[in-house]
């Protein structure tokens, strides 16, 4: 590759890092990105609102595209680097700035070839909220586009190893809120108030029932992220309380099951103790379920380059809101591996590898 390009890219990356944007606030970072392929590129850019798509055009028909996502994690940037985050509290601590670079790079080949078909790039916003998935998704289904790939970078698998599986490669997961509301009490008359936090304790005891693996086709879990009951008041008996549950499965059949059951056994409860009940659900990730022919594309592509091909046993816990473009159109999402040894992703450690962005790019122009 001209490492002049190669250079470009890895100071994109840099000034990427050093600006970072938490999910849907990603102003400067989309503006970064348009302003390096206006620079050093003739393609076509289309300005979505907080997403934006470069645009080359091919010698034959049909039409592919490529998705980088853009956010960055509410994390303090502790490392000593020169391109350390400027802003406090916030940093790319996923690898966003990176897969970006690896898009703008692949852009940066495009310009100065003629592709054998349409070749879309789609940069996207709130991955980490999975907020940006299911727009773009939607926006490549009414393109007709054929096919569409990306890649997330990953630590604990072989350096520059290509992973992928057929199915499922991302769990599905959801937040789910619960917030019940009684009626306040002096301590002393416990009895004369509605208190939610039997309630909630009740449903925390039982999960350990409704996730047993004998029961599920696959992995299915529900972790506790937040118990908030009553107030700091030795006075009064509890009358509030909200329960935040992550909800995740390999299968979206087993994560809507357990949905049900835990609305079921909330809505039962509060009738039980005479609560008003509301049910609340953020950051809903689909099952990520690559397609057969595109996980057999990308490893043909990864073969062909002489990479290293990891055939993973198990999908990534970790969701992933790509899986709303697999269920508009046939594609995959692979993992390169960052090295066995490497910070993990959402950890103060880690930074995007500077020499992962020559081998993303590769494999993104041998899957075109």
């Amino acid at each position: 590759m001209d490492t002049a390009l190669l250079d470009l890219a890895v100071a994109l990356r840099h000034t990427l890092h050093a600006h970072p944007e938490c999910s849907c606030q990603e102003h400067t970072t989309k503006q970064i990105l348009m302003d390096f392929l206006k620079a050093h590129t003739h393609l076509e850019l289309v300005d979505m609102g907080p997403w934006f798509y470069a645009l080359c055009r091919g010698k034959g028909p049909g039409a592919i595209a490529f998705r980088a996502d853009f956010d960055a994690l509410p994390i303090q940037e502790d490392l000593p680097l020169p391109y350390r985050s400027q802003h406090p509290g916030v940093s790319h601590k996923c690898g966003h700035d990176g897969h970006s670079a690896a898009l703008a790079l692949f852009a940066l080949i495009l310009d100065r070839e003629t592709p054998p078909r349409d070749v879309y790039l789609i940069f996207q916003h709130g991955e980490e909220i999975s907020a940006g998935g299911a727009v773009c998704a939607d926006f490549v289904a009414q393109q007709g586009i054929s096919e569409v790939y990306a890649f997330h970078n990953m630590s604990g698998y072989p350096k520059g190893a290509v992973c992928l599986r057929t199915g499922t490669m991302n769990c599905a997961s959801r937040g789910m809120v619960l917030r019940f509301t009684g009626t306040p009490a002096h301590a002393s008359t416990p009895h004369l108030g509605r208190n939610p936090a039997f309630a909630v304790a009740q449903i925390v005891q039982t999960i350990p029932d409704l996730i047993r693996p004998e029961d599920h086709r696959g992995l299915v879990l529900c972790t506790v992220v937040q118990m908030d009951v009553g107030e700091p008041a030795f006075g009064m008996s509890a009358s509030r309380g909200a329960l935040l549950l992550t909800l995740r499965a390999h299968y979206e059949a087993e994560l809507d099951a357990l949905q049900q059951a835990l609305e079921a056994l909330a809505q039962k409860l509060a009738e039980r103790d005479g609560l008003a009940l509301s049910i609340g659900y953020e950051d809903v990730f689909p099952e990520t379920s690559n397609h057969p022919h595109g996980v057999e594309r990308v490893r043909d592509a990864a073969q062909a380059l002489g990479f290293p091909v990891v055939e993973m046993e198990e999908p990534m816990r970790a969701s992933e809101d790509f899986g709303y473009y697999l269920k508009k159109t046939p594609g995959a999402i692979f993992l390169l591996g960052n090295g066995p040894d490497y910070p993990p992703i959402h950890s103060a450690a880690f930074d995007f590898p500077d020499d992962a962005l020559e081998p993303a790019c590769a494999l993104f122009r041998a899957l075109l």
